[in-house]
């Protein structure tokens, strides 16, 4: 024997429930903002999930073994064709470990990917033609495996901005809280 749920009874959501936010860890949600903590564990999520992305997808475009680094390091030194010091790409992508970047560098450049050269004293990085190709391929899949399906769903694109310049903004507080805490 089934039973139905009386019609007049309220949903209840997952909060009211007890179920509470989709968090990683509930004592730090336990605090005065648990959104932060379910923004946090969202983040996480969408980190790992966009770095097995990007190095799977450059796999299909062509070039495998790259880690997610180097992957978005390549596509940054493509940006606009213009050579790039390691100091333009470390601060763009909020990257503080250089020589991480400088090793990813010189694995993007014996893969004949990019080439280096000198402004002044600073080594800089251009793309090469191979280079170019690898992301101009790896932005077809992206257009067909990534973008066309999400299209579909009917995101607004521009609460999708909206969402990335909250991003970006809340990236700095982060920034601002690692500081104080090196400084206690």
């Amino acid at each position: 024997m089934t039973q139905t749920a009386p019609k007049n009874r309220k949903k209840t959501s997952r909060r009211t429930a007890g179920v509470g936010p989709v968090v990683s860890a509930a004592h730090l949600a336990a605090g005065e903002m648990p959104a932060l903590s379910e923004m946090e564990f969202a983040v996480t999520m969408m980190v790992n999930a966009y770095q097995r992305w990007m190095v799977r997808c450059m796999a299909a475009a062509g070039v495998e073994g790259l880690s997610s680094l180097e992957v978005q390091l390549l596509h940054s030194v493509n940006h606009r064709s213009r050579a790039k010091t390691m100091a333009d790409l470390c601060l763009v992508l909020n990257i503080e470990d250089t020589h991480t970047v400088s090793y990813a560098l010189k694995k993007l450049e014996k893969a004949g990917l990019i080439e280096t050269g000198r402004r002044g004293k600073e080594k800089t990085a251009r793309i090469t033609q191979t280079g170019e190709e690898m992301c101009l391929q790896y932005r077809e899949l992206r257009e067909a495996l990534l973008v066309k399906p999400m299209k579909e769903l009917g995101l607004d694109e521009a609460e999708l901005s909206r969402l990335a310049a909250t991003l970006r903004s809340v990236s700095g507080y982060y920034d601002q809280g690692a500081r104080a805490a090196t400084a206690m």
